[in-house]
Parts: C-alpha cells; sequence; structure tokens
C-alpha cells in the first residue's frame, strides 16, 4: 500500500486578502496520497485542481467530505476547519476571497461548484504568489483587476451541486467512514464493514441513522456516486468503474445509479 504524505498549510496567512487585493490565488503541486493538514482562516476559499483529483474535508456543524475532479471546486466559508487530499497527483489552484466579495446566505455553507473552462483559465491567469514581483505596472495591475472581477462573475454563475457525504461525530462510525472514503470497493454490504469495524450491523446502522440520518446503502451510494464520477472525468469505460467500485457487473452498478439519482449514468456524468 502506498504510504501517505501529510504536509502544513502552505502559509496562507502570506495570500491573505486585503482591501488592495481582495481576491488572492495560489497554486501548489500535491503528489499522490498527500494530506494538507487541517487549518482554518478567516476568509472564504475555493480549491479545485487543475489535473487530478482532490478530496476536500471540512469540520464543524456541517462535517462533509467531497471528492471532486478537475471540472468541480469546493467552496469553503470563513472561518471552516479544513483538509485537503490528493486522491492521486493533482495541480491545485486556491482562491481566497474576502468575505464582503460574495455576501448572502447562499455563500455561508460549503458546497461543490462546477468550473467552467472560462473559470479554470481565469484562475490559471491570476498571480500565484504572495506579492507581484517586482511590483505591478498600472496596466498589469488593470489586467489582474479586471480578472478578478471575472471570476467573481463566474462564481456567481457556477452551479452548485450535490456531491458532498457527511460524516459522523461518533468515533466508531467516523472510523468505519473514513476506512470507506479510502477504499469504497473493499466490502459491498454492512455486514462485512461491520465486522472490519468489530462492531454489530444492528449497531452501525442505528448509528447511521442517528448520527447522518440516512441508513447505510444509501450514505454509500453517495460515496459511490463520488468516486464514479471522479473515475468517469478520466475517461474510464463503465466496466471498469463498476469493478474498482466492487460490483460484479457494469449493468449492477448501472441499477445503483440509476436507483439513486433517477437517471442512467451515461446521463448523470454528462449533466453532473
Amino acid at each position: 500500500m502506498a504510504s501517505r504524505t501529510s504536509l502544513p498549510a502552505l502559509s496562507p496567512a502570506r495570500f491573505a486578502p486585503t482591501p488592495q487585493r481582495p481576491l488572492r490565488a495560489k497554486a501548489r503541486l500535491l503528489e499522490h496520497l498527500t494530506d494538507i493538514q487541517p487549518h482554518r482562516h478567516d476568509w472564504a476559499q475555493l480549491v479545485f485542481s487543475m489535473t487530478g483529483a482532490v478530496r476536500v474535508s471540512t469540520e464543524g456543524a456541517h462535517t462533509a467530505t467531497y471528492i471532486v475532479p478537475p471540472s468541480r471546486a469546493v467552496w469553503i466559508p470563513p472561518g471552516i476547519v479544513h483538509a485537503v487530499t490528493a486522491i492521486e497527483r493533482c495541480d491545485l489552484r486556491t482562491v481566497y476571497l474576502a468575505a464582503e466579495l460574495l455576501p448572502g446566505d447562499a455563500w455561508r455553507e460549503g458546497r461543490v461548484l462546477e468550473v467552467s473552462p472560462l473559470l479554470r483559465e481565469l484562475v490559471a491567469a491570476l498571480p500565484g504568489e504572495p506579492d507581484p514581483q517586482p511590483a505591478e505596472t498600472p496596466d498589469e495591475a488593470e489586467r489582474r483587476q479586471g480578472i478578478e472581477r471575472l471570476v467573481l462573475a463566474e462564481l456567481k454563475r457556477a452551479r452548485p451541486l450535490a456531491l458532498g457525504v457527511a460524516l459522523p461525530q461518533d468515533a466508531r462510525l467516523r472510523k468505519l467512514c473514513e476506512a470507506m472514503l479510502r477504499e469504497p470497493g473493499r466490502h459491498a454490504g454492512l455486514d462485512d464493514w461491520a465486522a472490519e469495524a468489530g462492531a454489530s450491523p444492528r449497531t452501525l446502522s442505528r448509528l447511521f441513522r442517528e448520527q447522518l440520518g440516512t441508513s447505510f446503502a444509501q450514505w454509500r451510494s453517495q460515496l459511490l456516486l463520488a468516486h464514479a464520477l471522479t473515475l468517469a472525468a478520466r475517461g474510464r469505460p463503465m466496466s471498469l468503474i463498476a469493478s474498482e467500485l466492487g460490483y460484479a457487473s457494469a449493468s449492477a452498478f448501472s441499477a445503483m445509479v440509476t436507483r439513486t439519482v433517477g437517471m442512467p449514468p451515461s446521463r448523470f456524468f454528462a449533466e453532473a
């Protein structure tokens, strides 16, 4: 099994939004199975990858994990503890925004957003250093400010997607859910996962209901959809996606997707 690497957050305070630069960008290459340790800051954040899938986990009142391919981003409101894991080698992009840039209740909750091709190119065009070196010329500053305005416009148009997977507070169930996140296809049924966790299926079923308001099967389906979307974004065929997620056949996987989202996988992956 590949070893994990844990890294501290890369001096986020050096990129803190200011009245002169209320929107800042940062680029960072992460190797496979690299974790950025949990941290928080007083400004909002948009995180996504130009290449490679990432997992973003948040803590607090709305503890959740988001598994996103390059066509998706995670919005993190100010003050939320969060961590990032590279599911595969990725070119991570972070945009820090002063809270007043996007006011309103809709921006106070973490969520997954669609990343348009224009938004990707705009973020890539933003300066990725704490401060421009050497100092910007008036023309460079005008160009940057124009890009920043367009980034905000694209963010306001970005479509939210229900791809987050809630995580429990109970330590026993949290450990099980984390194991399922790492290897969703290792076991198919609750009995096998319960045996591994050293708890009875009945106890785990109760904890899923109490902690997450859902059944094991419903929670696992959401997790598998998130992983499947990432695999589909890499161009994996449906048979291979089904196999990697522990399904005996593509038809069985297709039935799960159709049952969960009300449409076949081909349409779900095209629309999502």
